[in-house]
């Protein structure tokens, strides 16, 4: 008897030391993720400095890295991409095309060709800031999972209302409005959307940030 609770419970550290390691591989992975993510916030500024050349650079890229990863789906491997993609993708992402990239930069595309880049940099910090917290927060110290929200947590929401408030309060300077722009864009932040929040995101931020401008602003 004394045997088997020995046995049992070296068996119980193995599991635990195993789910570990996969706690912290995934964690890695996700900082990598979120580390690209965050960067797309120096977007706003390089369209300030050179826009229509950006915006050139932003579509070569999506559509690169669409060929690069098609390829590598296919069995091929192409250097550095196919490396980035592997150490960023996700467990969902195994043996298919690895869509958040594609997603992420055609909702800073959208959201930059369909308003002024006073509009649009605020959408574009929400997707970079906002969503990108709201994950690395929910995959580190989320406890409490939001139902329906396929393993979303109430930290991570929380991560993301507190940097969508603190970029858009720096940019409007009204507290109000960054309130609401918070709250808005931890609504959508939440839905089960999987890559396709990345598009969301920016586009309705921004669109609803223009039309609160001119009500609390203007």
């Amino acid at each position: 008897m004394i045997l088997e609770n020995k046995e049992e419970k070296v068996e119980n550290r193995i599991l635990e030391g195993i789910y570990e390691r996969q706690r912290k591989n995934r964690l890695i992975k996700e900082i990598f993720r979120k580390t690209i993510h965050i960067c797309s916030s120096f977007v706003p500024l390089f369209l300030k400095i050179a826009y229509w050349p950006v915006i050139g650079l932003l579509i070569f890229a999506v559509l690169f890295y669409s060929v690069c990863e098609f390829l590598h789906y296919k069995g091929y491997t192409i250097p550095v991409i196919s490396k980035i993609t592997e150490v960023a993708s996700r467990k969902r992402d195994e043996n298919r095309f690895v869509l958040g990239p594609v997603t992420l930069v055609i909702g800073i595309l959208i959201t930059a060709l369909t308003l002024p880049l006073d509009f649009a940099k605020v959408g574009i910090f929400a997707l970079s800031f906002g969503d990108g917290f709201a994950s690395l927060v929910g995959k580190a110290i989320g406890k409490r999972v939001i139902p329906g929200t396929h393993g979303k947590t109430v930290e991570g929401s929380l991560a993301c209302f507190t940097a969508v408030f603190l970029s858009t309060f720096c940019c409007s300077k009204n507290l109000f409005l960054s309130l609401i722009i918070a709250f808005c864009a931890m609504m959508i932040e939440v839905l089960p959307l999987k890559d396709f929040d990345n598009v969301l995101i920016p586009v309705a931020i921004g669109w609803i940030y223009r039309f609160l401008f001119s009500v609390f602003i203007v």
